[in-house]
């Protein structure tokens, strides 16, 4: 694969502000396991090996199970595996990460109302977003699993 620019070296002010990014992530009201499975789902969808493989590691040290992992890709025809509240995060993560489809649908923000406070559900979307940016940053650049990101 060709060598390609790598963002955070080339503009480390862009690293920056998405490492403020993830401060702020790191101080939100949402859990650890809810985020990971936003990072993991999110870069499933985008295909983002890098971010797959950092982010199953990470659930799996925060105490997240390997069935889980594995059946995350299905959460829709599986039940009692993922929580209501879980499948609710899950459908923000598929339907902002493919935001070009239909954007966040009216139905899902009506269920996340039932679970999430706004302030939750702008912590969940902010967390999609920033997902989504990393696994760009990591394709383009042609990162690898286990290399490091700088």
């Amino acid at each position: 694969m060709q060598k390609r620019v790598n963002i955070n070296s080339a503009e480390p002010l862009a690293l920056k502000a998405m490492t403020g990014l993830e401060i702020y992530l790191s101080q939100v009201s949402i859990s650890k396991t809810t985020k990971e499975l936003i990072k993991i789902r999110a870069s499933q969808i985008n295909g983002c090996a890098y971010c797959i493989d950092m982010h199953t590691k990470d659930a799996l040290k925060n105490g997240e199970t390997h069935q889980r992992i594995f059946l995350l890709n299905a959460w829709r025809e599986i039940s009692g595996i993922f929580t209501d509240e879980e499948k609710t995060v899950l459908a923000i993560t598929e339907e902002v990460t493919l935001i070009h489809q239909n954007g966040l649908s009216d139905e899902i923000y009506e269920k996340a109302l039932q679970f999430f406070s706004e302030n939750q559900i702008a912590e969940i979307v902010m967390a999609v977003i920033t997902i989504n940016a990393w696994n760009r940053i990591a394709i383009i650049g042609h990162f690898q699993p286990g290399q490091g990101f700088a």
